[in-house]
């Protein structure tokens, strides 16, 4: 089957978006982002039809992850390293993911605000998106952005994550070096930390080393270094170092970005770079038709006709979740044998 049978033939308007955001206007790319984080019908056919026209067009960027717990400083170093890499002459877009209220859905969107010098630079894009109610601290659409954000001419790619103890792991798996932000001050805050973090990390980098933290951030750093030596290394092509920096003060980054840019070259010369990119293109595949299956069975009438006396029995202890799981899935697939046959 040609690729064309499968890929949804984009409207003239969505092909006039296409061209304005190849050209890199921000405006464009900012609605395309909008359009694919649609949840209506129509919208998702026009994303998927937009995303396939852009893909020889994707791929160009490096993908930085950035993690760290609520007051670390991630906003204030981005803003300072995204800033350092734009003089430089690259282009920056920066995904910012706000968590979303689970009371009532909505978040702040405020890391504009907080990224004061990006937000006015020609060579930053900076796009603040909801979690939603997805796991990871990451946004749902985050990775559609991402070939968008390379389809525009952005060649670094940084998503920032929530970083409040939800799983880091989805975020490390769909970009190229992963960075854990850490405060000064070990001792106790190591035992807080996730064994599970600190193994997915390519670097880890004590920021707020400056004017009377800096003795505290040399004691962390030592005490993240130990930790690090007897872990197993993420990659048997690297070993995560442990940096001291200032985002405040601008301290440290050269040598951050000196890091990255030798992780890259590394990769790329061991050929683990091009097939950790093609890997995250097959894990994201099946995330994706995951989410369709589970969209599908919940939009089934005969499904929708039993999820309330099922969600009732489970809820009144009369029937066991593993029991419930297997009729709705039972109805499902015989809902779709029959329209099949």
């Amino acid at each position: 089957m040609d690729l064309s049978d499968i890929t949804v033939e984009m409207n003239a308007q969505t092909a006039l978006l296409a061209t304005n955001l190849t050209k890199g206007n921000r405006a464009a790319l900012a609605r395309a982002i909008t359009l694919v984080e649609s949840k209506k019908a129509a919208h998702r056919q026009q994303a998927e039809a937009l995303l396939a026209h852009l893909m020889a067009k994707t791929g160009n960027s490096l993908r930085l992850g950035i993690t760290g717990v609520p007051g670390v400083g991630k906003s204030t170093t981005i803003d300072s390293f995204g800033s350092n890499l734009t003089a430089m002459g690259h282009k920056v877009a920066v995904l910012a993911v706000d968590p979303s209220s689970t009371r009532h859905g909505g978040s702040i969107l405020g890391d504009k605000t907080r990224m004061e010098r990006l937000s006015y630079d020609e060579n930053a894009f900076i796009r603040p998106s909801p979690t939603a109610g997805t796991l990871g601290g990451v946004a749902a659409k985050t990775r559609e952005t991402m070939l968008l954000c390379e389809a525009a001419g952005y060649d670094i790619i940084i998503v920032e994550t929530v970083g409040i103890g939800q799983s880091e792991t989805t975020v490390a798996q769909m970009v190229d070096f992963f960075l854990v932000l850490m405060l000064p001050g070990a001792g106790d805050d190591l035992q807080g930390i996730k064994k599970g973090v600190l193994e997915i990390a390519d670097l880890i980098a004590v920021n707020k080393a400056d004017g009377d933290n800096e003795v505290r951030a040399r004691a962390a750093a030592s005490e993240y270094r130990a930790a690090l030596n007897i872990m197993s290394p993420r990659s048997p092509h690297w070993n995560a170092k442990t940096l001291l920096i200032s985002g405040l003060k601008n301290i440290g980054l050269d040598a951050l970005w000196d890091e990255i840019e030798q992780f890259r070259a590394v990769m790329v010369k061991e050929g683990v770079f091009d097939k950790k990119r093609s890997q995250q293109q097959i894990d994201w595949m099946w995330s994706l038709l995951q989410d369709k299956v589970m969209s599908a069975l919940q939009g089934d009438p005969s499904i929708q006709s039993l999820i309330p006396k099922l969600k009732t029995s489970v809820y009144a202890g009369e029937l066991p979740a593993t029991a419930a799981a297997s009729k709705l899935a039972a109805a499902f697939f015989s809902s779709k044998k029959e329209q099949l046959f």
